[in-house]
Formats: C-alpha cells, sequence, structure tokens
C-alpha cells in the first residue's frame, strides 16, 4: 500500500545547520521550546507537529511507519540533505528509525527519555490519580506554578511519575506545553503508538546498523521509558554517550534544563562534525 506523505506543520527558529526535533506523546513542536529557544541561537532548529499532532491534523487511522514518511517528505520540502536528529520519548524512536531509514542524511542523534525496545515500570492508575491529575492540570494552567497547587494537588497527581522535582520551572513548562499538546492529540495518533507498542516493538538489535554520533539522556526515575531500557539503548548503539540524571523522571529537560542543555553543547562542540555544513 502507497503511504501518501501528509504536509506537517512546523515551527522554524534560527539559522545554521538543521536540527530536527521530533516531539513525544501527548506532544507538538512546540512543546520542544526548551531544546529550541537555545538551540536555535546557532543552529536551525525544526520542530514539525507530527501527523495527528498539534496543528498537523489528520482524519483516519494511521501507523507509526507513516510518520516516517512524512518526515522525509519535510526534509526534501525544505532541501535539508543532512541534519542532526533530537528526538524526546517518541520523537526518539523516530529519530532513530530515520537514522536506520536514511543513514546518508542524519549526522547524529539526540536521543531523550526513550529506547529502542521501549519498557515502563508505571504503577496501576486509580479514578483518584486521574481526579487529581484534572485538578492539578486545570488549576497550573489557570495559575501556572501556583506553590499550594503544586503541594495539594500535582504531588499527588500523576505529575508524580513524570517528574521528580516539582519546581515552578517544571510546572511553568507543563502549564504552557504539555497541556495545550494533550488536547490537541488525536484518537488516531494514539491508536498508532498502542498499536506498535502492543505488537511489542523492538529495534534493540537493528540499531546495531546505525553508525552516527548518538547521545543518549535518561531520568534515573522515568516510569514511562525506564532509565534501564534507555541504557540497554546506548550500548547498542556503536558510537553513543550516556547519561543518567538522579532525582528527574519522563520529563526530566523540564525538570533541569539548564543541566540537559550544558551537556547537549558540551557533547556538540566535542562532535563538531555532526554539525558540519552540508
Amino acid at each position: 500500500m502507497v503511504t501518501v506523505a501528509e504536509k506537517l506543520n512546523v515551527h522554524i527558529q534560527g539559522q545554521g545547520f538543521p536540527i530536527l526535533g521530533l516531539h513525544g506523546h501527548p506532544g507538538s513542536g512546540g512543546s520542544l521550546s526548551v531544546f529550541t529557544n537555545h538551540l536555535s541561537k546557532r543552529y536551525q532548529t525544526i520542530a514539525p507537529d507530527l501527523r495527528g499532532y498539534g496543528k498537523s491534523r489528520f482524519r483516519g487511522t494511521f501507523t507509526m511507519q507513516d510518520h516516517l514518511t512524512d518526515l522525509e517528505a519535510l526534509l526534501d520540502r525544505f532541501q535539508i540533505e543532512k541534519c542532526l536528529v533530537l528526538g524526546w520519548s517518541l520523537g526518539g524512536i523516530l529519530a532513530m528509525e530515520l537514522a536506520l531509514r536514511l543513514p546518508q542524511r542524519i549526522t547524529g542523534l539526540i536521543l531523550v527519555a526513550t529506547a529502542a525496545r521501549p519498557r515502563g515500570n508505571h504503577p496501576p492508575i486509580s479514578w483518584q490519580d486521574n481526579l487529581y491529575t484534572g485538578v492539578a492540570a486545570l488549576l497550573n494552567y489557570i495559575k501556572p506554578s501556583w506553590p499550594w497547587n503544586m503541594e495539594t494537588f500535582g504531588k499527588r497527581s500523576l505529575f508524580r511519575y513524570l517528574i521528580q522535582q516539582h519546581t515552578p520551572t517544571a510546572y511553568s513548562y507543563i502549564a504552557k506545553e504539555a497541556v495545550p499538546a494533550y488536547l490537541q492529540t488525536s484518537t488516531s495518533a494514539t491508536h498508532a503508538l498502542n498499536s506498535a507498542l502492543r505488537l511489542g516493538y523492538n529495534r534493540v538489535t537493528d540499531i546495531e546498523q546505525i553508525y552516527c554520533p548518538s547521545l543518549v539522556l535518561a531520568g534515573a526515575q522515568d516510569r514511562h521509558i525506564t532509565a534501564d531500557s534507555s541504557l540497554e539503548t546506548a550500548r547498542h548503539l556503536k558510537y553513543s554517550q550516556w547519561k543518567c540524571y538522579t532525582n528527574t523522571a519522563h520529563l526530566f529537560p523540564w525538570e533541569i534544563p539548564q543541566q540537559v542543555l550544558s551537556d547537549i553543547d558540551i557533547w556538540l562542540a566535542n562532535n563538531s562534525q555532526i554539525i558540519s555544513s552540508q
């Protein structure tokens, strides 16, 4: 069956060597601002809303492979011959898939809270969890980083599995980017991801064919994609550097943004061939 590429909505910032940013689920290109606002000072960041997310609306069903078709068409559309790919969670899985599909075009990977064989250890979710999460998210959206809400509802909600450091910075990102992205994520996108996971997605042995340098970052208390599964990925990538942050979880770039960005800067400086001109 021939897949027709969708024209994705794209957030573009800066000038220079292109960095393709791929968001997670739920998410949108805008939810990568913690990375793009910083990296766009030196590079051109291209952060699309994936099919079925953000403003890239789509009716009907699709598969995870369709994301790759869309992304290859996006690179062609902007005449990008080579780029670095930064992917968070689902975006990291797609980043590795792109490197396997287009090895000549992907110069490097920054893989955030992701894995080639994603495993989680999330506890069962109760009705109280959902109730407190709804209240915490609503109050935080209305009044971001309100200490009373963080203590009363945030720490008793599902936020406690997404972050470990309940700081105003983390809650500010959740209010500005997580809630809008969640509301704009389609059921088709959720179905495509769940279908892939039910089939037992596992590319651990395949990623040994990726030869570009990779930086693999994880949160030690990540319950959605465990640090151990990220470490397994790093061990199967031939040229990877691994770092795990203590007292953080799946949304660790929003918990410790300055430390994460500093580590990315250092890695880029030590691998300057990744971002050389086309």
